[in-house]
């Protein structure tokens, strides 16, 4: 008997996830597997943020929390909007959610409607295709070539919306690609936007604080498009609370009640350990935050360096996030032994059973002929790793 649904046979399971299943498939086996799929770091989370969940505990907030979050944490995330950002959203306008992915999720089912067209610019996270998808949307792919910094010029958007287009996605730093857009290329995609007042931004902008060129701009600040961005962010990555699940959404108060609405029938509030933890990440000391991003930015310039070394990788130095994304055009059509690579996602493979280190394919991200790396491991591993993959990458003919 077969009764799923239409709709989730549409979806097409996560490649990053997949990834770093069959990574661990292999481990499982006693192969030693180097994983540079895995978008998370590698870092404890702070120990001040432990120290409050552990007090949370103690001081039993064991009990549901409102669907759309502690009000306390909630100001803490408007105040840093503010203080950080210069972008006011109040405390009714946050929505606080099992991560961002949750929250990203929840702002496209409840804005799209099928056959309204969502603009995203590619490669793109894997993820934000599918959500469209399971809202009923039409995705509307831009690409973005190396060539450009893997960034959506304002000509690329102007062409791109019609009358049916209802929500532009921009992620910025990027995953995959770890591009970052300055405050004056956000000023002149603002400035596209505002002659299309029917166009709200979902600006993802979890990276926000790994980025490598001075500071993070948020395309919120610019009065063409008051009111019609919908900032997600949390704090898996900049605090290393991956698993602690809280991510939060400030929108316009007409669209935080919607996912408010939303998420009271699906999950309702988040764990209330998780939310007295985040709040103490955006109320205590920044310094760990810091200290991760220098971490990640000396891995950046290593990687880079190293796969600049192999002959027939093209890399560009990315300004922000925790990954690379190379071209591996020049290893497409060889073959080694009955192997053959015909496109990114058979060289992904290839690398994993001959080099024992996983990728992702940029198929995946709407993006052939590259893969994304992650850097979020210690220099050890990313040197044995580079150097199994040239190994590898030599033996094709």
């Amino acid at each position: 008997m077969n009764q799923i649904s239409d709709r989730i046979m549409a979806l097409q399971p996560s490649a990053t996830l997949a990834m770093s299943q069959k990574s661990s498939q292999l481990k499982a086996q006693g192969i030693d597997v180097i994983n540079l799929s895995v978008g998370e770091p590698d870092f404890p989370t702070p120990k001040h943020i432990k120290e409050a969940a552990k007090s949370a505990i103690d001081n039993n907030f064991s009990f549901y929390t409102p669907v759309g979050g502690y009000l306390s944490l909630r100001q803490a995330i408007s105040d840093k909007l503010q203080h950080e950002n210069g972008v006011h959203y109040a405390p009714e306008q946050i929505v606080v959610g099992n991560g961002a992915k949750h929250e990203l999720c929840n702002v496209v089912m409840s804005m799209i409607n099928p056959g309204d067209e969502v603009v995203i610019p590619t490669p793109a996270w894997v993820s934000y295709m599918q959500m469209v998808i399971l809202a009923g949307g039409t995705c509307v792919e831009v690409p973005c070539s190396m060539e450009q910094g893997f960034k959506m010029t304002p000509q690329q958007l102007e062409a791109a919306i019609t009358p049916k287009t209802k929500l532009l996605i921009l992620c910025s730093p990027s995953n995959p690609t770890g591009a970052v857009y300055s405050k004056g290329e956000l000023q002149a995609l603002a400035q596209v936007l505002g002659a299309h007042p029917q166009v709200l931004v979902l600006a993802d902008e979890i990276y926000e604080h790994i980025n490598y060129v001075g500071g993070h701009e948020s395309i919120a600040q610019f009065p063409q498009v008051a009111g019609r961005v919908a900032i997600v962010n949390g704090v898996s990555k900049a605090y290393a609370m991956t698993g602690w699940r809280i991510g939060y959404v400030a929108a316009p108060l007409w669209l935080a009640k919607a996912v408010t609405k939303l998420q009271g029938q699906y999950t309702s509030g988040a764990s209330s350990i998780a939310q007295k933890a985040a709040e103490a990440a955006y109320r205590g000391s920044q310094e760990c935050v810091e200290a991760m991003r220098s971490a990640f930015e000396r891995r950046r310039n290593l990687i880079v360096s190293l796969l600049r070394g192999i002959p027939g990788i093209e890399v560009n130095v990315p300004d922000g996030a925790f990954y690379v994304f190379p071209s591996v055009k020049a290893f497409l059509g060889k073959k080694c032994g009955d192997t053959v690579i015909n496109d990114a996602t058979d060289l992904a493979l290839y690398l994993l059973n001959e080099a024992h280190v996983a990728t992702v394919s940029g198929d995946a991200f709407a993006c052939p002929g590259h893969l994304r790396l992650s850097y979020a491991t210690d220099d050890k591993d990313i040197v044995g790793a580079v150097s199994r993959i040239a190994t590898a990458l030599s033996r094709l003919q």
